[in-house]
């Protein structure tokens, strides 16, 4: 078998911090020259990493076992918060244009991976809030309003709850209804939300204060800490990156794990500059500022 993945040591102090999981290797991924390098996205499986450009431009399916390629689409601003169905064979991602008033636009397209078959859920539009991908349901938020669409033979869940943002605040429909959420006040900015697996917990970022969590109606509110670009491992179980800079450039970052009850892991060294985790079970992909992508193989 072909050897796609090149083993690096890995050589992390855990002194002063509990294990919160098992670092069974760090992993170089052996990517095709002239390939996109930044990883936007792993499949729930763990067997395949979408690829994208610095920019955000286009998707590349990269298969982890053999290293194949597929290119998925070319398109400006795929890469930016793309999504994978929970069986792996539906990516969901945005489209960029510029519109015939010279203003960008975006839209929202899905493509099966088994068929090959595109559609587009959403029409280019200037509002463009937020989705989320649950089960065979691709639910957005545009404008406010809420709409549910079945990616499969399934029927579209229409009370999926989605978070996304406008005018920087933190917005969250549910049952179909959109209002201002923002549990740490209208006066921050916030990015990177995201609800937990089993829909009960709201992950989000507040700009100049860090990670938090809270329940969906508010109550629970508890900080993370600096945990920047934070995903979740699962319900208990928070990934995200610890970047520093000089003010122009990034020299430094770390991919941390941290669980609602205080527990915090650093779990990679500074041989590498860790960025932008994207998880799935028993695996964290990440990529570096070099035009490197790695995989953490990891025991929880």
């Amino acid at each position: 078998m072909k050897k796609v993945l090149l083993a690096m040591a890995l050589s992390v102090s855990l002194s002063g911090m509990a294990q919160v999981m098992t670092v069974n290797s760090v992993e170089r991924l052996n990517l095709p020259a002239g390939s996109a390098t930044r990883v936007a996205a792993i499949s729930p499986q763990g067997d395949y990493v979408l690829l994208t450009s610095d920019e955000n431009r286009g998707l590349t399916r990269y298969d982890l076992t053999t290293g194949a390629t597929q290119s998925l689409t070319s398109a400006a601003g795929a890469g930016f918060d793309v999504k994978i169905s929970p069986d792996g064979q539906n990516v969901v991602y945005r489209e960029a244009t510029i519109g015939s008033n010279h203003l960008r636009m975006l839209s929202l397209q899905t493509t099966n991976l088994a068929t090959g078959v595109k559609r587009e859920l959403i029409k280019p539009t200037h509002d463009l809030q937020g989705y989320s991908v649950d089960n065979a349901t691709a639910a957005t938020v545009t404008k406010g309003k809420f709409k549910a669409q079945a990616m499969a033979q399934a029927k579209a869940d229409k009370k999926t709850p989605v978070l996304s943002v406008k005018n920087q605040q933190l917005m969250l429909t549910t049952n179909g209804k959109t209002r201002v959420f923002s549990p740490n006040g209208q006066n921050y900015s916030y990015i990177w939300p995201s609800i937990s697996p089993d829909g009960s917990k709201a992950l989000y970022y507040v700009c100049g204060l860090g990670a938090y969590v809270c329940n969906l109606d508010g109550t629970g509110l508890q900080r993370i800490g600096y945990l920047r670009a934070p995903v979740w491992y699962d319900d208990n179980t928070i990934v995200g990156m610890n970047d520093k800079d000089d003010g122009e450039f990034i020299y430094a970052s770390t991919i941390e794990v941290m669980t609602l009850d205080g527990q915090h892991q650093t779990l990679t060294d500074d041989s590498i500059v860790a960025m932008y985790p994207h998880v799935s079970n028993g695996k964290i992909a990440c990529s570096s500022p070099a035009g490197e992508a790695y995989i953490i193989n990891v025991t929880k």
